[in-house]
């Protein structure tokens, strides 16, 4: 067996457990959503709530995030391959102390202002009872955020060991909080309870790497270490990332607060859309990006840019033949997937502007998706500063189309809007209440126009990107999906010509089950006719029963 084989099989066996693991957290994460949008609905009170955890998530992202972890883990596991096992864990003693301590001072420094970060930062458009229980319900969040400052660095501990399944596990006890709080917490606190329960969540999150830390014989120091060279060298990596972290977590908190001018329900319409892409965007973007990232460290360390190169565009093609035809099956399933979720907790209205935001979020699956691994292609470079300038260009495109296919830019953009909708019904905007689907659009092109550049760029310093191999992979997975959207369209025809819609949960069920049956199947048998060479990997991985097979330019 070949170095190569040997690796695409570890990263098989890898990404089928992280996969396993976020199919898991994903599941109860529905469960929480069901509960969720049974009781709150898209009104005032989840409006809060999403408005809330923005700023807390912010913190989190900004100092102990992703940006943390892409480099940490480099650094990490270069004193683990140079046998510095002390040195290893002082460094992360101070990494840890350092961010825990930042973290509880931005916390603070929030805690006391958020009265006026709500009033004039979040939602300037909510009145004064949901401002107030806007404060409320981010002082309790803050807690997950210090929690959160710490779990996220064992997460980089255990993977620079090759170790998955306890950093996969974490989300599950996370959403389990979460699950806790949302089926019984509610009661007593009303949507407090989902806060507490998000603080219990973080807690679990932490707890169960526990084990992993011990089993490695973690060590920790109490001391800042503020005078360790390698501390900083950490902080100089992380600072580009931080600020691209930073710029999409900034768009989000601008686009809550124009969806907040929108209406009662727009930002809740809006953060349904996002959480049910992210359903397939993190089963397969996150879950390949994760386990990828430690294999691009390890070759751009030996400096083999071949390597690099077929592992990069190997993951891109898994992620392609996923994410295209799930992008297409969330446009035309999307409507009786809603129907399931919420089950009469919202009215035409809402399910009208939750469909139009997971509509044009869903094709923005496909990028999100693709730029967790083509940004950790230059972060195994240890090159943090590129992403972010492909990052501000994107944030640019975001935020402009944001203002403009809002309709908070005049009523011009709202007339074009609306012109669009009635010329191009199969769009599926509604006149009038689209607007909160253009803030979603926005998002899609933007994260485009980022993942476009940043393959360019590597296409350069790579000295190629097997772009013609990606190429012939996205016009036949496109291909089959579009075959696909066809046999799905054909079942849900003759299901309305039967007369089964809207006969309750049972038949909402099957119509979801068959449309997504049936759609696998033909979106299968369309691939293995145009003779897709990257589909017997895919289901190989799927299915576990034999190693990834290598595909080659």
């Amino acid at each position: 067996m070949t170095i190569t084989e040997k690796r695409n099989r570890q990263i098989a066996r890898s990404t089928a457990i992280v996969m396993i693991a976020f199919g898991t957290a994903k599941a109860i994460s529905l469960a929480q959503t069901v509960i969720i949008a049974n009781v709150f609905g898209v009104g005032r009170e989840w409006d809060a709530f999403v408005t809330a955890n923005s700023i807390p998530e912010l913190i989190f992202t900004l100092i102990a995030g992703g940006a943390l972890a892409h480099a940490f883990i480099p650094i990490f596991s270069g004193f683990l391959a140079r046998g510095d096992i002390a040195g290893a864990w002082r460094t992360t003693s101070h990494v840890i102390n350092t961010v825990f301590t930042v973290t509880l001072f931005a916390s603070i420094v929030v805690f006391l202002a958020a009265p006026w970060l709500v009033a004039n930062v979040a939602a300037p458009g909510f009145d004064e009872l949901g401002r107030a229980q806007t404060v409320e319900l981010m002082r309790i969040l803050l807690v997950s955020t210090l929690i959160f400052s710490v779990s996220g660095i064992a997460m980089g501990i255990l993977q620079s060991h090759n170790h998955f399944l306890l950093p996969a596990l974490a989300p599950i006890m996370f959403d389990l909080g979460i699950l806790f709080g949302a089926g019984f917490l509610i009661k007593p606190f009303g949507v407090n309870g989902i806060a507490y329960g998000a603080v219990l969540g973080a807690a679990l999150h932490f707890g169960i790497q526990i084990p992993g830390l011990i089993r490695y014989r973690m060590r920790w120091w109490p001391e800042l270490g503020l005078k360790d060279p390698v501390l900083w060298r950490v902080v100089k990596l992380m600072l580009p990332r931080v600020a691209g972290l930073g710029v999409f977590s900034l768009n989000f908190v601008v686009m809550n607060n124009i969806a907040s001018r929108l209406g009662e329900g727009s930002v809740s319409a809006l953060s349904w859309g996002w959480r049910l892409m992210q359903i397939p965007e993190t089963l397969i973007g996150t879950a390949m990006g994760t386990v990828i990232f430690p294999t691009l460290a390890a070759l751009s360390e030996m400096g083999d840019e071949s390597g690099k190169r077929e592992a990069m565009s190997g993951a891109l093609r898994f992620i392609l033949i996923a994410t295209i035809p799930s992008a297409i099956g969330l446009i035309f399933i999307g409507q009786p997937l809603i129907s399931l979720l919420e089950r009469g907790a919202f009215d035409a209205s809402a399910s009208v502007l939750v469909y139009s935001t997971l509509r044009f979020f869903a094709l923005g699956l496909v990028v999100h998706s693709a730029l967790e691994v083509v940004a950790r292609s230059f972060y195994a470079d240890k090159d943090t500063l590129t992403p972010l300038w492909a990052a501000l260009g994107g944030a640019a495109i975001n935020l402009i189309l944001s203002f403009a296919l809002s309709g908070v830019a005049g009523a011009e953009a709202v007339s074009h809007f609306n012109r669009v909708a009635w010329q191009f019904p199969e769009l599926g905007i509604t006149p009038n209440v689209g607007n909160v689907g253009g803030l979603a659009l926005a998002n899609s092109l933007g994260v485009a126009f980022e993942v476009l550049v940043l393959l360019w760029v590597l296409r350069r310093r790579w000295h190629g990107a097997n772009e013609n191999t990606l190429a012939r992979t996205v016009l036949k997975t496109l291909a089959a999906s579009l075959v696909m959207a066809v046999a799905i369209v054909l079942v849900n025809s003759l299901w309305q010509a039967l007369g089964l819609t809207e006969r309750g949960l049972a038949f909402t069920v099957i119509q979801i089950a068959l449309e997504t049956g049936i759609g696998v199947v033909v979106f299968v048998g369309a691939a293995l006719l145009l003779k897709m060479d990257e589909l017997p990997a895919l289901l190989n991985l799927v299915l576990r029963r034999r190693k990834l097979v290598e595909t080659t330019a």
